[in-house]
């Protein structure tokens, strides 16, 4: 990923130091639990543990020569400990190194991610909270339908983020699995308590069974899980972009001093972030289907699913953790405006009280149909005339027969929608 949508923490754990750093871990505890078992002498693992150091440009000049960057990794390492390099990687493949580094990294990644997903359900519940009474017009297919809370939007997200939280969870610690079993994986020449030991060591667990490597639905199901995370912020991004609109200006990004929102027009106050991170999503979600298409390999493996994970899994996640963040600022700085809310609801003259009336004609022991059409006759004169829709009920014999004006009024509170949002509130524990 560009360094435009990149934060330094994330950038950190996919650099080539810290993989080469991982891998010489593995290798290195590989010869600690090797040393255990009285396979390689003391002696000898104490001179690897003393001069195994990295050197990432003679890593790369090897490679340029053996087109294999395990064996120039190690290639390297031989040259600076001597001759009891031959005890390191004794009995392993280059995937037991690669896949149990991996995992470690998607792990510190998979943490980092969700620290900011804890930080933007802590930000929702705040918000939710805040404006959790502030009336607004509901919408569906883009048309007022009745009104609802502005926190009540909050507090929708803020459930599905709880979910997201929980999936990513699981999704992190299926990812945590290493495996030291040699080629093919059945530990012909090495034991089983090596891969017990590193796996320990690393904060794996490690895997029931792999071939010559752990499989990939593991990591299928990991940027699954980032892909489906991924569309809440983009559900958040595409609503205030909506919301933002001059038509409607309920809510807008937060614009800093100094900020500029067109070359060419002074006045513009453009959503940018949400309009980022609706961009980004869609990259993310492409690499759901790649990510599924690896867990097929030719028999005990072949590595058409190196080359894609290579990109997939660093991209993913410094992408998601990057609109994370962003998304955490753009909600916790979020500028709201009750009184366009206000405005904007009353823009119907008050058709959002439709239904309240049809429910009442059928409790006076109307059939729900022959209701609907009374209701819909004054509704639609005042869409077509704007005419108040209190006016036009009052015009309505049909349905005025059945009340006063005083009970119509109440048609128009908001009453029962505050009181049913503390209930929702209250199953949310919130």
């Amino acid at each position: 990923m560009i360094p435009r949508y990149t934060r330094k923490e994330m950038a950190a754990i996919w650099t080539d130091q810290h993989k080469y750093e991982l891998w010489l871990r593995v290798e290195l505890l590989a010869c600690k639990a090797q040393a255990q078992l009285g396979i390689i002498p003391e002696s000898s693992l104490n001179n690897i543990l003393k001069n195994a150091t990295l050197n990432i440009p003679r890593i790369a000049e090897i490679e340029e020569k053996t087109k294999h960057d395990v064996i120039a990794f190690i290639s390297s390492i031989e040259e600076v400990v001597g001759e009891d390099s031959r005890f390191i990687h004794l009995g392993m493949t280059s995937s037991d190194v690669l896949d149990t580094a991996l995992a470690v990294q998607m792990v510190e990644a998979g943490k980092l991610i969700l620290v900011g997903m804890e930080r933007l359900r802590d930000v929702l519940k705040q918000q939710a909270i805040k404006y959790k009474h502030t009336i607004c017009i509901g919408r569906s297919h883009g048309i007022h339908a009745e009104p609802t809370t502005f926190g009540l939007k909050m507090a929708l997200w803020y459930d599905e983020c709880n979910r997201n939280i929980k999936r990513l969870t699981q999704a992190i610690d299926d990812a945590a699995v290493g495996m030291i079993s040699g080629a093919v994986g059945t530990y012909e020449h090495i034991s089983p308590e090596v891969e017990k030991y590193v796996c320990s060591e690393l904060g794996l667990k490690p895997a029931n069974v792999s071939t010559q490597v752990v499989q990939r639905d593991i990591h299928a199901n990991y940027i699954t899980a980032l892909a489906i995370a991924a569309t809440l912020l983009e559900k958040i991004a595409t609503e205030i972009r909506h919301l933002q609109r001059t038509e409607v200006l309920e809510a807008e990004e937060y614009f800093s001093a100094g900020q500029k929102g067109s070359s060419a027009m002074p006045h513009k106050r453009n959503p940018i972030s949400s309009e980022n991170i609706c961009g980004q999503v869609r990259l993310l979600r492409s690499y759901v289907i790649p990510a599924l298409e690896d867990n097929a390999l030719w028999h005990e493996r072949d590595i058409s699913h190196s080359s894609v994970e290579r990109i997939v899994l660093p991209d993913a996640t410094v992408t998601f953790d990057y609109i994370l963040n962003r998304a955490i600022d753009v909600v916790e700085n979020i500028v709201v405006y009750p009184d366009n809310m206000l405005r904007n609801l009353n823009v119907t003259k008050g058709l959002y009280a439709s239904q309240k009336i049809l429910l009442a004609l059928i409790n006076k022991g109307l059939k729900r149909q022959d209701a609907y059409v009374m209701v819909q006759k004054s509704a639609m004169e005042t869409w077509s005339q704007s005419i108040p829709f209190k006016q036009t009920i009052i015009k309505n014999a049909d349905i005025m027969q059945y009340f006063n004006e005083s009970e119509l009024e109440q048609f128009f509170a908001f009453d029962e929608i505050i009181s049913k949002v503390d209930y929702i509130y209250n199953r949310l524990g919130i």
